[in-house]
């Protein structure tokens, strides 16, 4: 008999590795959730502040976020995973209980990170 494990052992160590990642991911979305708040309105939202060097354009609750990047449009919506990006030309929308605020911009930084996302313009 010959002391090297089976054939079949390395492809079972890469099933288990994909049990481990879900279950990392399972426990990364519960927590996300758990930290997102319900708005007054009862859904998710996040904090949001879009802001430049001398003027600050939004501050508050905000449900979702769409931007453009070079890859094309995007939303951020609550429990989102951590994000960078740098913004390109294009209409930034924010949807919040009070309403959807577009704001025209030539261009920023989006940092996204546990349900708060902060917009740099003029940078």
């Amino acid at each position: 008999m010959s002391d090297q494990p089976p054939i079949d052992q390395p492809h079972r160590i890469v099933e288990e590795s994909a049990d481990v990642e879900t279950a990392r991911e399972q426990e990364e979305n519960q927590a996300a959730i758990e930290l997102s708040r319900p708005s007054k309105k009862g859904m998710l939202s996040m904090d949001v502040k879009v802001h430049s060097p001398f003027k600050s354009y939004y501050e508050g609750e905000a449900f979702s976020v769409s931007g453009e990047n070079e890859t094309g449009e995007f939303d951020i919506l609550p429990t989102h995973h951590n994000f960078i990006t740098l913004l390109s030309p294009c209409e930034l929308i924010i949807r919040s209980p009070k309403g959807d605020q577009k704001i025209q911009i030539s261009g920023g930084i989006m940092h996204v990170k546990a349900d708060k996302v902060v917009v740099f313009l003029d940078v």
